[in-house]
């Protein structure tokens, strides 16, 4: 039995001279050696007592290290498990011990005030800085350079991604080797990725876009990389020349607008741009191709199923979509518990090799959202035109997407809800002319209470990571609510909607 993912992600990297990632202002990292330290790292984990199945958290900067992490992991037959980089210490806490996994490696500017955190949870500690130093680098230095992978099939867990719920409890997606492989393959395909592609790689790799689309695809076709910490858009005007291909979110397309730097010459290498992770406006994708000449792919994707749906390399690129299913997902639109007609509003559902597992040691939450026939239900409001082509209308729980970044409200919430002189708060999102969205706080005040936006905002600053934390507030007396007591939140964005208006 073979390890699905290792074979066809990292195992062909072996022998091979060329470069894999370039950092700018530092040495290129070539395939043959980013194999050798995939080796090294898997049998580091196994020498921290990492066995087939163990989940392994992890909460680093992006690095060519933190990379080879996930690639050690899938060779070690673990669950790789990665952490956005702005969770606190508190949030950290709760997935150690909903995942519990074997080993949590964090920067070590990090390590004081985790170590307690994993200390308490049994989880074994290891660091790793931006510049791929740290105690796991030390105990890999000196590991072989070769490894004969895990067995691994389509049906084995490759990873652990969390999302979450308007309960504010986060939800851990299992997704495995068939799930992320499958995605991979159908991407390269539809996108023409090959091996003469050169990726500009300025977005994290905790998430599914950076990690299981931009990395899987790169990797799976043999090309090269250049590989950024983030989004700089000195340093991606820097590096466009030298690309082929570029994947972002509409922020990144909206910075570049913003500079006068971008041109049709600048870009004149470049064959493709993908948008995802959040709605790209209709009139970025207009101007981006009238200031460059390239029509922006926009797709659609979700945690729990990687991508469902982009709009075509060849072909109508229609702004306002996200395209059509891709090939072997199934997707509907279901209003009143049948499928609705073309145009008409429902939920989108999918059905594919690339829809997850359930959700970790959440046996009811995966029976609500997944149907025992395979059918996910996605919380995206949606329509699906005669020819295919579906539309992102809204999302059932609310979810405010910033900068490519999910936030659900719940959890904001039940942070704001703490604060002295708050008697409850909703949490929104604003149109904002950089990150898409932003995220906005009403909140109603205790009779007699002098509650100041301001206060209450700094008051949650320790509680939630930064993209979370609103980025305004208001205070009222009163939040408005329909006959049955359900808060408008609907009312609020309509009257809140210019709040960020340039």
């Amino acid at each position: 039995m073979t390890n699905l993912l290792f074979d066809a992600l990292f195992a062909p990297l072996a022998g091979r001279g060329g470069p894999l990632l370039i950092r700018p202002g530092a040495p290129a990292v070539t395939a043959d050696a980013f194999h050798a330290l995939v080796a090294q790292v898997a049998h580091a984990l196994w020498a921290s007592g990492v066995v087939p199945g163990d989940r392994v958290a992890v909460q680093v900067a992006k690095s060519p290290m933190a990379l080879a992490v996930y690639g050690g992991a899938v060779a070690a037959g673990a669950v790789f498990l990665p952490l956005n980089t702005a969770y606190t210490p508190v949030e950290v806490d709760y997935f150690l011990g909903n995942a519990t996994p074997r080993l949590l490696i964090c920067d070590p500017a990090a390590q004081a005030a985790l170590a307690p955190v994993a200390a308490a949870r049994g989880v074994g500690l290891m660091t790793l800085d931006a510049e791929g130093r740290g105690s796991l680098a030390d105990l890999a230095a000196g590991q072989p350079a070769t490894v004969d992978p895990v067995p691994r099939g389509s049906d084995d867990l490759a990873a652990i991604l969390y999302t979450s719920g308007t309960t504010g409890r986060s939800k851990g997606a299992m997704l495995s080797h068939g799930n992320l492989l499958s995605n991979a393959r159908v991407l390269a395909d539809l996108w023409r990725f090959t091996d003469r592609d050169v990726l500009l790689h300025a977005l994290p790799i905790f998430h599914t876009h950076g990690l299981f689309v931009a990395c899987n695809v790169s990797l799976l076709t043999g090309g090269a990389m250049i590989f950024l910490p983030g989004f700089d858009a000195d340093r991606v005007i820097e590096a466009l020349p030298q690309a082929t291909a570029m994947m972002g979110v509409p922020t990144f397309y909206t910075r570049l607008l913003d500079d006068p730097r971008l041109t049709r010459d600048l870009v004149a290498h470049m064959r493709l741009f993908v948008s995802g992770s959040a709605p790209l406006l209709a009139e970025t994708h207009v101007g981006f191709e009238a200031r460059t000449g390239h029509r922006i792919l926009e797709r659609y994707g979700m945690t729990e199923t990687n991508m469902n749906t982009s709009n075509p390399h060849d072909g109508d690129r229609r702004p306002g979509t996200v395209g059509l299913p891709l090939p072997g997902v199934e997707l509907r639109i279901v209003a009143d518990g049948a499928e609705a007609a073309p145009g008409a509003v429902g939920m989108i559902e999918v059905r594919g090799p690339n829809v997850f597992r359930g959700y970790w040691q959440m046996p009811d939450k995966t029976a609500e959202d997944l149907r025992p026939d395979g059918w996910f239900i996605t919380g995206d409001l949606g329509t699906l035109s005669a020819d295919g082509y579906v539309t992102i209308v809204g999302r059932a729980k609310d979810l405010v997407i910033t900068g490519g970044l999910n936030v659900y409200p719940r959890e904001v919430e039940m942070a704001l809800d703490e604060v002295p002189g708050v008697l409850e708060s909703a949490v929104i999102g604003l149109p904002h002319p950089d990150l898409g969205e932003a995220v906005f706080a009403v909140l109603a005040r205790r009779p007699g209470a002098d509650l100041q936006p301001e206060t209450a905002l700094a008051a949650i600053r320790d509680r939630l990571a930064r993209f979370k934390q609103p980025r305004a507030a208001v205070v009222v007396d009163a939040l408005p609510r329909n006959t049955m007591g359900k808060v408008q939140k609907a009312e609020l964005r309509r009257i809140h909607a210019g709040w960020f208006a340039p």
